[in-house]
């Protein structure tokens, strides 16, 4: 009998993505370090906010944050628990349209803002085109989430990143996928003048042949393609009916790639 896995593209079985919140002048200088290790961030963002002049102008997202992903952040920042549902759904979905105009794309995902949700705002946000939204606080794991709009990150940048860093770098075993989610507040740093902290774990982390660096929406697109596979009852062949390519491994050595719209014997 056939043993089948999935993997991360190109086989790899470790991703790594990061996740910062605000739009703060900072995310210049984070966007940059990203850049220079090839390591991929979601930047969450509040459309709304025009007074605070540390924050980032709108009319500059789509080209800073290119490469990166840009994502609802709520339009003014509320505590959205508290609030009524209309307005829930008029911060969400008037943030999507003015981040949409700014970069050209659609916009699937978000963070709470002040890390405040509740099922009933669970409940609703698949109807507003929102497939994944981060929590505030800390796992400690690398595990895949359960629920993606109950998405906790691993760490904080001030939580053990380095530590969590070097046992991330370390996983070899090649049975589970390990993914390590990072976020925070790019002005943290300044206050702190922590720089160092995102620099040292850029090094340690960046540039590897053995992980895959993605933004939010990419890991949520990836594994919902991933779960659409078609097997046969024999495992002989599979049929990919996404867009994008799939991998596999088969029997542990074999990596298999399926591409989108592909009929493939394994």
């Amino acid at each position: 009998m056939k043993n089948i896995y999935t993997c991360f593209p190109e086989g790899k079985h470790k991703v790594l993505t990061m996740s910062y919140d605000d739009g703060r002048e900072e995310d210049r200088r984070l966007v940059a370090l990203f850049n220079e290790y090839g390591i991929k961030g979601t930047f969450h963002v509040n459309s709304g906010i025009h007074w605070d002049e540390k924050r980032i102008p709108i009319s500059e997202y789509k080209e800073l944050y290119k490469g990166h992903e840009v994502s609802v952040h709520t339009a003014t920042h509320p505590t959205i628990a508290r609030c009524p549902m209309e307005e829930v759904v008029d911060q969400i979905m008037e943030d999507r349209k003015a981040l949409e105009d700014a970069v050209g794309y659609p916009i699937r995902g978000m963070s709470y803002p002040n890390g405040s949700f509740s099922q009933e705002i669970i409940d609703v946000l698949p109807a507003l085109g929102i497939r994944y939204a981060r929590t505030v606080g800390s796992t400690d794991s690398f595990a895949m989430p359960e629920n993606f709009l109950r998405w906790t990150a691993t760490c904080h940048h001030n939580h053990n990143l380095q530590k969590l860093g070097e046992e991330f770098v370390g996983l070899f075993k090649k049975q589970y996928l390990y993914m390590m989610y990072v976020w925070g507040h790019s002005y943290e740093f300044g206050l702190q003048d922590n720089w160092e902290v995102m620099e040292n774990f850029c090094k340690l982390v960046g540039r590897r042949d053995d992980i895959w660096y993605a933004t939010n929406i990419e890991i949520v697109d990836y594994m919902d393609a991933a779960k659409r596979l078609q097997f046969t009852a024999k495992l002989d062949k599979v049929y990919n009916p996404s867009f994008q390519s799939v991998w596999i491994a088969v029997n542990d050595n074999q990596i298999v790639e399926v591409k989108g719209g592909e009929m493939k014997e394994i």
